[in-house]
């Protein structure tokens, strides 16, 4: 049997110099890290940008099928998924969490090595948070900062008429992976003898454990001298993050089914299960890919990159918000993504 650590018999600061003891800092924005009543940054004359996420068990994840790992990494890239969205590079990152006594110590251990490679990956330090004990469920608290040029970020209301609408890598994937994982655990609990079988889908699977926040797409940006007029992360669904550009803008716009990115991996698995891809592109969340508007002049400076489609453009408000089908069909586009608040 494999050794099981009382969290209880570390203490609190214990257990934060524990799970903190494998984190260096990187930034020579971080001036006092871990360890102090609070930490000190200092951006040198650049913006800051600041986001939070709140994470709770059963609600944003399932730990039958979560591994901890993979809990920790995912915690940390759907924050720094957000700076991202705001052109914007994370630098430092807070983390606080709840847990029941069924969390061992080597438990929490799992959870802090999947934030570090994260932390690692995006060159971002960990600064502080906090540890209390909870009730019942895993409560994961991140708060995320990153730094701007001045005037740099992006927001969600500043795209323009005829502007082009383009999102970075695939979607539908997460959502997929979501509903294999679902299907795979109902049928667990109703026998379990029997064994889950992923059918080979760990490209699926992978977009819902262990997405990536899209640091590269920024960094494309910043050498190509490219500043999105608008832009988002897709963690709701595309229908439901174009329907907030919109909004926010003031604009209508054109979606094209033909144009929306999904893998072949995605595509297939969507057959299989009996979905129609096109509604898993629009409406399956946790993609975490950047949705932007661009000006049309800039069309050839994103030719060059394979992983940016263009999957439409604004248009006047009266216009409303379209999917024109393969079919030559015209639809308004409804948000049925993630809701947070439905039963």
């Amino acid at each position: 049997m494999e050794n099981r650590t009382e969290i209880a018999t570390l203490g609190e600061f214990g257990l934060i110099d524990h799970l903190t003891r494998n984190f260096e800092t990187h930034n020579a924005s971080t001036v006092l890290g871990v360890g102090d009543d609070a930490a000190v940054i200092d951006h040198f004359g650049r913006q800051t940008v600041v986001t939070t996420d709140l994470l709770l068990e059963g609600i944003h994840f399932d730990l039958m099928y979560t591994p901890l790992k993979h809990l920790g990494y995912k915690a940390v890239m759907v924050n720094l998924s957000d700076i991202y969205a705001m052109n914007a590079t994370p630098t430092q990152l807070t983390i606080s969490i709840g847990i029941s006594n069924r969390f061992s110590l080597e438990a929490l251990d799992e959870f802090y090595e999947g934030v570090h490679i994260a932390c690692e990956k995006h060159g971002v330090d960990l600064i502080g948070g906090d540890t209390s004990s909870s009730q019942k469920g895993f409560i994961i608290s991140v708060t995320a900062i990153g730094e701007v040029a001045p005037d740099k970020f992006v927001k969600r209301s500043t795209a323009q008429k005829g502007d082009l609408i383009c999102v970075s890598g695939d979607v539908g994937g997460a959502f997929l992976g979501l509903t294999l994982m679902g299907r795979e655990k109902k049928i667990y609990l109703e026998n379990p003898q029997i064994q889950p079988d992923l059918e080979n889908e760990s490209y699926i699977v992978g977009r819902l454990l262990r997405p990536e926040a899209r640091k590269e797409i920024v960094d494309f940006f910043a050498a190509n001298n490219i500043v999105p007029t608008a832009m988002m992360d897709v963690s709701d669904g595309i229908s439901s993050e174009v329907l907030h550009l919109c909004r926010q803008s003031g604009l209508g716009c054109r979606i094209y089914e033909e144009k929306l990115p999904l893998s072949e991996d995605s595509r297939k698995a969507a057959y299989k299960f009996g979905l129609d891809p096109t509604v898993c592109a629009l409406n399956g969340g946790e993609d975490y890919e950047l949705i932007f508007t661009l000006r049309q002049e800039d069309h050839e400076k994103i030719t060059l990159n394979e992983d940016i489609s263009v999957i439409g453009y604004m248009t006047d408000p009266e216009e409303g918000t379209k999917l024109l089908t393969k079919g030559g069909n015209t639809f308004d586009i409804t948000a049925q993504g993630w809701n947070a608040f439905q039963k």
